[in-house]
Parts: C-alpha cells; sequence; structure tokens
C-alpha cells in the first residue's frame, strides 16, 4: 500500500471575537480531528485556515503551531469569503495529510454552530 495525500475538513464557531475565544475553538477542533484521526505531525503536509471577517483578534495558526510537534508544520491563516447570511464566527481547516488509509476513511469535524455547514459528517461512532 502507498501514501496518498488526503484531505481532513473541519470547523467550529466561537462565542466572541477574542484571543481566549479563538484559542479555545482552535483547540478544541485540532484535539476532535487529532482524536479521530491516524496521523502523527510529521505526516501532516500543510493546514490551511480560514476565518470569517468577524475574527481577528488572533491568527488560528497562531494557536495551532503551539502544539506539540506542530512548530514545523506549514500553516496558512486566510479570511473567509463574505456571502450575506453566512455562519458568523467560524473558523474552518482543511488539513492535508500523507496516509496510507482510503479518503473515506478520514473523519471530518464540524462542532458548536458550525455542526449545520455539514450534518452528512456528524460523527456517530465511537473514536477509533
Amino acid at each position: 500500500m502507498e501514501w496518498k495525500v488526503r484531505g481532513i475538513r473541519g470547523a467550529t464557531t466561537v462565542a466572541e471575537n477574542s484571543v481566549a475565544a479563538i484559542s479555545e475553538g482552535v483547540t478544541e477542533l485540532l484535539d476532535e480531528i487529532e482524536a479521530h484521526n491516524q496521523f502523527k505531525c510529521e505526516d501532516i503536509i500543510c493546514v490551511f485556515f480560514s476565518a470569517t471577517r468577524d475574527l481577528d483578534a488572533i491568527f488560528p495558526a497562531a494557536i495551532a503551531r503551539k502544539r506539540p510537534g506542530w512548530d514545523l508544520v506549514p500553516l496558512l491563516d486566510l479570511q473567509q469569503m463574505y456571502v450575506p447570511g453566512s455562519l458568523e464566527r467560524c473558523i474552518r481547516i482543511l488539513i492535508q495529510v500523507n496516509s496510507f488509509y482510503p479518503q473515506s476513511a478520514m473523519i471530518h469535524r464540524y462542532l458548536r454552530n458550525a455542526k449545520d455547514l455539514r450534518p452528512d459528517l456528524e460523527v456517530v461512532d465511537s473514536i477509533r
């Protein structure tokens, strides 16, 4: 079996535009993604974060960079495209990893109010 690049998606919302709220949300999202997927830091190719325009207190990548082993992971912050009526105070993530597992085995995590973005991806089974 050979390694292939796989994508893991996720999103969360935060209560307010503050360093504490954004840090809590990003940490919870990354904890959930890591708990449900089998990869090591050295398997990560890169990580893209996007945040809605109402979040500017801290870069999500600055939070991720503090995680053990994440200091050398290529991280990029982007501003999410604004669409009237879309979800506010939302942080989205795309992690690209090398994996032996098929794309169908990747577990995507949508938390808090972001659950409504992809209800089809709700995790109903136990943590692997």
